[in-house]
């Protein structure tokens, strides 16, 4: 059924209304009181559980971050089977994003095209709304994304995400320094090792006890990928998440004037998903066996994320195919997990 709503009510809709329309409804599937029987639908049936960053993941997939920018349904989300939710990005300061229309989906390529611009309403506005995420029986994972504030000097970045993570870290399973967004000015010249370096050192030191990981983009050299993947080692961080979103238009099937018209921003979706796991390949032969590593980028299907797991991947997380996959995709990456992953013999 979903196909076809989505074919013909969905498409003719802002996608940007879509998506809230369809974020109401999974806000409040906790207090429908259908929660956990849906819970008990859309949950791995074998075990997927994963251990790492010092935590357990129910199902190796989750929800990257983008989606739920202010923490407002990790317990709808988790009830749709997804085994951790990563909230965000947030900022130190709260912000509307860019101007709209700012969402343009690709059909033809199952991709999005995205300048939100970090829409949020601030790392303090979701201090109370965390805590009592974490109270939650039976939650999933909660990871937290924080970016640089728009209007913040890129020479002042260091101490605005310091912010952040003082006002999150204890709230978080897991935290993660965002320096790959495209929509931000000045943002991704944060991963220049001589910027990225004392960034995350204060940023970890801030963090305490809480994992610490960073978000690259796909647009990365090869040899600035190695480079970052040895920093994050050196510095001691607890993982890498690869990838964000991307500035390339290359290989499209959508038609180019639709893809003009749609202008600047990340691309996400399918055409992502080559470049994704080549950087996953690239970082897993740099860092060690243990050291976590996100997989973000392409993903649609359970074979995609078993093909993740296979290259590498500690946990893998996906987004964009939610939009056209629907409300019961982590449903079908769960059962195809359960199938795929099942021992032989």
């Amino acid at each position: 059924m979903y196909p076809l709503f989505f074919k013909f009510v969905l498409t003719r809709m802002d996608p940007e209304r879509a998506h809230h329309l369809a974020f109401i409804v999974i806000r409040h599937l906790p207090s429908l009181g259908i929660g956990r029987l849906v819970h008990r639908f859309t949950r791995p049936r074998t075990d997927l559980g994963v251990d790492t960053l010092g935590l357990h993941f129910d199902s190796p997939f989750g929800v990257a971050a983008g989606f739920d920018k202010d923490g407002e349904a990790v317990i709808g989300l988790g009830q749709l089977g997804f085994g951790h939710v990563e909230v965000g990005t947030l900022t130190a300061l709260a912000q509307p994003g860019n101007p709209t229309p700012r969402l343009f989906r690709l059909v033809a390529d199952r991709a999005v095209i995205n300048r939100m611009g970090f829409n949020n309403h601030g790392a303090a506005a979701a201090v109370d709304r965390l805590a009592c995420v974490r109270a939650v029986p039976g939650r999933p994972v909660l990871g937290i994304n924080i970016g640089k504030s728009r209007v913040t000097a890129v020479e002042n970045a260091t101490a605005d995400y310091l912010q952040s993570a003082k006002t999150l870290a204890a709230l978080a399973d897991y935290l993660v320094v965002n320096v790959s967004s495209p929509n931000t000015p000045g943002l991704r010249g944060l991963q220049e090792l001589d910027q990225l370096a004392p960034l995350l050192t204060a940023v970890k030191q801030a963090a305490g006890d809480t994992p610490l990981l960073v978000k690259i983009a796909p647009d990365l050299a090869d040899a600035e990928v190695a480079r970052i993947a040895s920093l994050a080692v050196e510095l001691g961080l607890d993982g890498i998440i690869a990838t964000n979103t991307t500035i390339a238009r290359t290989g499209l099937k959508t038609d180019a004037a639709t893809v003009d018209a749609a202008g600047a921003g990340g691309l996400s979706g399918a055409p992502l998903g080559a470049r994704s796991l080549a950087i996953l390949h690239q970082i897993r032969a740099v860092v060690p066996a243990g050291f976590c590593v996100i997989s973000v980028g392409g993903v649609d299907t359970a074979a995609q994320v078993a093909e993740r797991l296979a290259a590498g991947a500690t946990l893998v997380q996906g987004y964009t195919a939610f939009l056209y996959r629907g409300p019961l995709w982590a449903r079908q990456i769960n059962r195809g997990l359960d199938r795929l992953l099942a021992p032989t013999g």
